[in-house]
Formats: structure tokens, C-alpha cells, sequence
């Protein structure tokens, strides 16, 4: 997995806009794959990122690099936990829905529709992507159901971080330079 990949794929996880992105990652074996995602968990951790291999096949391994405390948030809003129950996952614990995302992507060819709970795409999206009681608003990185004006802004949001994080490591920026730090929350004085 080269940083070039993770540049390309995931600049506005790096930039903490986003929660996740998943990338798809040729491999000539698990245990180089391996290795690679724990070099960028060394690197990239103390900044508040985990890189996970979420399935291998077919020579192709599917890397999600994600921000866990924002990844516990999104998880926790009563709509996204509504999606998960039915998909047969235990909400309230982060680590618990990653492990049955990982099951569910290894029983199915197809992505889960879930998925893009774990990718920041709002809750309503997702229930319009899995019900599908009405046609979509509007597509973009995916498929608009709710907030039209939100989502466009975020589509844009995305496309302009990419560009400029793209440029900057052009320019010679490393990927630790690019990657914000988690702001952690204050507890309550």
C-alpha cells in the first residue's frame, strides 16, 4: 500500500473531515499487506488514525483507515444504530460493529449497504440506499436520499481537500505532516 494510495483515497480522513475511507490495494501476500498496515498504524496512530484490513481476495486487499472516536460517534446516532441492529449488529461498541462489518464482507460479494455508516455518509442516506421507498435526489460519492444542499457542500468539502492535500504531497509534504491530530473532547469540568 503506498502512501501515494492513501493520499489519493483517504486525504479527507488524513484532514479529519471524514470518519473513514476504504481503498482496495493490490497484495502479493497477506503478510507484506500485514506489515504495511502496521507501518501506518505506527505512523499514523499518535494522530488519532488505525489502518484495518477489512477482507483479502483475489489479490486485492480492502483497507479502511478511520478515525475511532469519530467512527464511535457516527455509530451512536439512533438512526445509524437502527440500520445496524437490523443488519445483525450490536451497537455501542465501535470495535464490535467493525468485526461484524468484516464478517458481513467476507459472507458477501457485495458491499454491505451499511458500510457507508462507517464512511460518514448521514444515516438517511444510508436508510434511503437500503429501503429504497423512493428514487435518489441527487449522486455524488453516494447516493442522496435526504439533504440534497448538505451533501453537495460535503461532495465539494472532499474534492477540494483532496486536491490540495494531492498538491502538498506533490510539493513533498509527508503523510504524518498532512494528518491532523484528533482534537479530543474536554470531559466536563
Amino acid at each position: 500500500m503506498s502512501e501515494e494510495q492513501v493520499i489519493r483515497h483517504c486525504a479527507p480522513t488524513l484532514a479529519s473531515i471524514k470518519t473513514g475511507n476504504i481503498l482496495s490495494c493490490p497484495y502479493a501476500s497477506r503478510e507484506e499487506m500485514n506489515s504495511s498496515v502496521r507501518a501506518y498504524n505506527r505512523r499514523l496512530l499518535k494522530k488519532g488514525l488505525r489502518v484495518l484490513p477489512l477482507r483479502y481476495r483475489n489479490g486485492i486487499g480492502l483497507i479502511y483507515v478511520y478515525r475511532p472516536n469519530r467512527l464511535a460517534e457516527d455509530l451512536n446516532h439512533h438512526m445509524a444504530c437502527e440500520l445496524l441492529q437490523g443488519c445483525g449488529y450490536t451497537c455501542g461498541n465501535a470495535n464490535h460493529c467493525i468485526r461484524r462489518l468484516i464478517q458481513r464482507l467476507a459472507q458477501e460479494e457485495e458491499f454491505p449497504h451499511e458500510i457507508g455508516l462507517f464512511l460518514s455518509y448521514p444515516p438517511g442516506d444510508v436508510h434511503g440506499f437500503i429501503h429504497r421507498k423512493q428514487e435518489a435526489k441527487c449522486s455524488g460519492l453516494w447516493k442522496v436520499y435526504d439533504d440534497v444542499d448538505s451533501a453537495r457542500r460535503t461532495f465539494c468539502q472532499y474534492k477540494k481537500c483532496s486536491a490540495v492535500y494531492w498538491k502538498l504531497w506533490n510539493q513533498g509534504r509527508s503523510i504524518e505532516q498532512l494528518t491532523v491530530p484528533t482534537q479530543l473532547k474536554r470531559a466536563a469540568e
